[in-house]
């Protein structure tokens, strides 16, 4: 058969299948287009006062294949994110290539009692969820999918999913490795999607060594960096939502259960990260690159790569509704308490905690906020970085795993994202107000910022006070039809001296005052999602 003769035939079976769906229902396919323009002064971090504002636009192309069977679901979600005009309009191989698989699993059902066919009757439901996929949970303070952010966050693992009489059980897996060519021993594991050159310290242009994660960039330390003693030493590394590191494997128990009008849920999380040390490659004449090793440098190198810094996180949510919409109005009550033991990824003992309490009015279309967050940190009579060295004392800052931080610490996204984040930890009062109409949703949020634990300036002196600013928030929501959503922004920062020196941006006092305390953020968002298979009645 020609070539093209299969094509013809591929396109008529994929077009009689589409057919099909509209009578069974077992095959979905979505897509997404999302652009966001940005103007940017003083997003994530302050800037310098003489700084020019940045302006781009970012876009994520998405499609999500689904299907359905009795007993198996299977989802795929390819997605291609880049900035508008990043590649020249002919490019070639050496560009890269930003097309990625977001998701790709497959849900298999192990009892159900609703399915007289399935003999196994133990639970009311039981399935196993295989292959790459989003990890979401009560308000995704924790454990989300990061969807604001364009390329999201997904997990390669195994989930175990029980539901008994209301009760949810959900068991997950991981265990993460970078390659499974011939000749590869042991399981050591870079933690990091590291590119594939790198400057040394005088600037030279050379490949990545293997097995290092580098932390010099363009001849300059980092600015996240130090160098001590011949290394490189990380302040306020970013959390593991920054994703400088990600997990070698990790455990994971999630339980809820609804009793009325209260919900219970608890988490367990045990993250595991490989050990590594300080190295250097490199010479006097070309310049070193210094980096972390996670990988052997040969046969004789002692460091022992297959030790685990396991962390534990745990701790439970409750969520409780009184009253209704209709009547004097509903109040949703939210708190939570979680803890933070065992060892990060440093190798640090680890002692930390995040509590939160929120109270949530509604009546008819508006619905109003009050709430005060802490997240522990270290105070600063331990170090000027954010950890210490080993068995020496324990790391008291809370890192929030792997949830959407843009949702709960501002839309400025100052704290728990790759911008870094206090060593000093974080209280988070909040004001919010929120319009909810047919099809526009108008919203401000107020936060009050503060350091819970006093840290130091780059010269060892303690900051005056806590203080670290406010923040407002502005969002609109316009429906212009099924499928398509647009979304206005406006956020300002307005930041304390302090923020410059809790954040690692200034060392001393002449730097932090050439930072513009003020920093604004303005976007458009166009959200279209298309279901391919809609049909209007």
């Amino acid at each position: 058969m020609k070539k093209i003769d299969i094509i013809k035939f591929a396109c008529l079976l994929f077009l009689s299948i589409c057919t099909h769906t509209t009578t069974k229902a077992q095959f979905t396919l979505t897509g997404q287009l999302r652009t966001r323009t940005e103007i940017r002064n003083g997003l994530g971090n302050l800037v310098p006062t003489d700084s020019k504002t940045a302006a781009f636009t970012s876009q994520r192309t998405r499609l999500n294949f689904g299907y359905k069977w009795d007993r198996v679901l299977f989802g795929a979600t390819v997605q291609d994110v880049r900035v508008w005009g990043q590649d020249a309009s002919s490019i070639s191989t050496n560009d890269g290539n930003r097309l990625m698989l977001h998701e790709g699993w497959a849900e298999v059902t192990l009892a159900n009692k609703a399915d007289t066919t399935v003999k196994f009757k133990a639970l009311d439901l039981l399935t196993v969820k295989i292959g790459r996929q989003e990890l979401i949970y009560d308000d995704v303070r924790l454990i989300g999918n990061l969807d604001w952010l364009q390329q999201a966050r997904r997990h390669d693992m195994v989930l175990l999913k029980a539901v008994h009489h209301g009760w949810q059980v959900d068991l997950g897996y991981a265990f993460g490795q970078n390659s499974d060519a011939f000749g590869v021993t042991g399981t050591a594991y870079v933690p990091a999607n590291v590119n594939p050159y790198t400057r040394t310290s005088t600037g030279v242009l050379v490949p990545t060594p293997a097995g290092i994660v580098p932390t010099t960039t363009g001849g300059n330390v980092n600015a996240n960096s130090v160098k001590t003693g011949g290394a490189l030493a990380w302040i306020n590394p970013p959390s593991t939502n920054g994703a400088s590191q990600d997990y070698k494997s990790f455990k994971s128990v999630y339980i809820s259960k609804k009793f009325n009008q209260t919900k219970f849920s608890g988490l367990f999380f045990q993250d595991d990260f490989g050990a590594y040390r300080s190295d250097s490659v490199g010479s006097a004449a070309t310049g070193y690159v210094y980096g972390r090793r996670f990988t052997p440098a040969n046969a004789t190198d002692a460091f022992d790569y297959y030790q685990s810094r396991s962390r534990t996180t745990y701790g439970l949510m409750v969520n409780h509704t009184l009253g209704n919409a209709s009547g004097f109005g509903k109040i949703a009550l939210q708190g939570a308490y979680y803890g933070q033991t065992g060892k990060d990824r440093e190798g640090n003992e680890m002692d930390a905690y995040h509590w939160m309490a929120a109270a949530t009015y509604q009546k008819s279309k508006w619905a109003f906020t009050l709430g005060y967050e802490v997240l522990s940190g270290n105070d600063g009579s331990s170090a000027t970085n954010n950890y210490k060295a080993p068995s020496t004392a324990k790391n008291n800052r809370f890192d929030p795993l792997y949830g959407t931080p843009h949702r709960h610490w501002g839309y400025m996204d100052y704290f728990y994202v790759g911008t870094n984040s206090p060593a000093g930890g974080l209280n988070n009062g909040y004001l919010k107000a929120k319009y909810i109409g047919n099809t526009l949703t108008f919203g401000v949020d107020y936060h009050t910022f503060a350091l819970n634990k006093i840290t130091t300036k780059g010269d060892g002196t303690l900051l005056p006070n806590a203080d670290l600013g406010n923040e407002i928030d502005f969002l609109l929501n316009y429906n212009m039809n099924k499928f398509t959503n647009l979304e206005l922004g406006y956020s300002v920062m307005m930041a304390t001296d302090n923020m410059p020196f809790a954040k690692g941006q200034a060392t001393t006092d002449v730097a932090g005052k050439t930072f513009d305390k003020t920093g604004t953020w303005l976007y458009l968002m166009i959200n279209i999602r298309p279901d391919f298979f809609y049909t209007k009645i």
